[in-house]
């Protein structure tokens, strides 16, 4: 008897994804810089009664040969319906945030998240407990290279997740974030939350038809699509 391996899937190209509608972030309204120990606090339950979230970081970058980072700057955590931004230069917030990573009460989604626990060791000083890298879920369906959060959104949703390399390089250190700033730290956490909701409903491995099918998903399609029914499909 021959077994038939099946070929590794292949992700959406940055062409394809480039023709792709937007994906729809969080709005500023949904999006949450706590500055006082008591907005750190209402932060904090309320993270920890969603039970999951998407989380990521953002640290000041460095173009120096040889300088050391002193990140994260920016920890993010995302549910269906929020983003929090907690800046660690905020003492009133740094045992919330370390208390948050430690947890094993809180599962924690991200992509790439290796450069990330460095930086949180020696930072905060906490090994991070409870993270789920979101690459690995895609390498147990069949996805042998790493896809990031750009191409995940797109693969699944048909959305193209739009990050901005002047963003990317924008000075995370600084006191008071701007909108573009918020916005683009929200929603990384924000897209790692709906991809980890969409790929616990889906099975092990996926299929080549299936991941072209959905990168055809239609904007109308994509609109019945939110974290709302994906809770519900994962709901028993």
């Amino acid at each position: 008897m021959i077994l038939r391996q099946q070929a590794p899937l292949i992700a959406p190209t940055k062409e394809e994804i480039a023709l792709l509608p937007p994906f729809d972030g969080l709005p500023l309204a949904r999006i949450h810089v706590p500055a006082t120990h008591a907005e750190f606090e209402a932060a904090t339950r309320a993270i920890r009664e969603a039970g999951v979230v998407g989380f990521d970081t953002e640290s000041k970058p460095l173009f120096d040969v040889g300088a050391v980072s002193d990140g994260p700057h920016v920890v993010q955590f995302a549910t269906a319906t929020d983003a929090w931004l907690f800046q660690s230069h905020r003492e009133e917030g740094r045992s919330f945030t370390a208390a948050l990573l430690a947890s094993d009460d809180v599962v924690k989604a991200g992509f790439g998240l290796s450069s990330d626990f460095k930086h949180i060791r020696a930072r905060l000083g906490i090994e991070p407990r409870a993270v789920v890298d979101i690459d690995d879920l895609f390498r147990a369906r069949g996805f042998r290279k790493s896809l990031g959060v750009r191409a995940a959104v797109a693969l699944l949703f048909g959305r193209r997740l739009q990050k901005s390399k002047r963003q990317t390089t924008s000075n995370w250190a600084r006191a008071v974030l701007d909108d573009k700033q918020r916005l683009y730290a929200a929603n990384d956490a924000y897209a790692a939350f709906c991809v980890h909701a969409m790929l616990k409903t889906m099975p092990e491995p996926m299929t080549q038809t299936m991941t072209r099918t959905m990168t055809q998903i239609t904007p109308q399609a994509m609109k019945k699509t939110t974290p709302q029914t994906m809770e519900e499909s994962t709901t028993p």
